[in-house]
Formats: structure tokens, C-alpha cells, sequence
């Protein structure tokens, strides 16, 4: 599937955005090792996790998909993306 840079670096910005939420609950909650969470806070944060995880591996994917089409290095690609992301003033995480 061919995936264009515009789209690359949605997918990416989604996961970035996932990330961020993940680590503010753990800001909120305090570490998930350490702090003692309600039943609803571990829910919370396994969801929010997931959806990183699920929206990073799909970015990834992506990339590294664009880059074998392409015949390129992924490393070139996630360059270009986090290139596209900051030129669009969101800071890649």
C-alpha cells in the first residue's frame, strides 16, 4: 500500500499524541510500579497504553513500508516525517 508523507507523519503525530496521554496519566497517577492505582486508573492507563503502542507500530509499519516501495532506509523516512512534523510546528516525541 502506498502510503504518502503527508500520511506518514499523521500517523506518526497520532502516536506522538498517544504517547503524551500516556505519560501524563503516569504524571497523574505516579509510576505504575510504584503507586497504588484505583481499579479505573489501571484501566485508564492499560487503554491509553494500548492505543500508543497500536498507533506506533502502525506508524512504523507504515515508514517502513513507504521505505521499501520507495528503496529507501526507513532511517531516511522517519527523518523526512519528523522533518514534516516540525516543520508543521508539532514536536515529535
Amino acid at each position: 500500500m502506498a502510503h504518502t508523507l503527508d500520511e506518514l507523519a499523521e500517523r506518526q503525530q497520532a502516536a506522538d499524541a498517544a504517547h503524551r496521554e500516556v505519560l501524563g496519566l503516569r504524571g497523574e497517577y505516579g509510576p505504575p510500579a510504584t503507586a497504588q492505582w484505583s481499579d479505573s486508573q489501571k484501566k485508564t492507563y492499560e487503554t491509553a497504553w494500548r492505543a500508543w503502542r497500536d498507533l506506533a507500530r502502525d506508524a512504523q509499519n507504515a515508514i517502513a513500508e513507504h521505505a521499501a516501495e520507495q528503496g529507501v532506509a526507513r532511517q531516511e523516512v522517519e527523518a523526512a516525517v519528523e522533518t514534516k512534523l516540525r516543520a508543521a510546528g508539532n514536536d515529535p516525541a
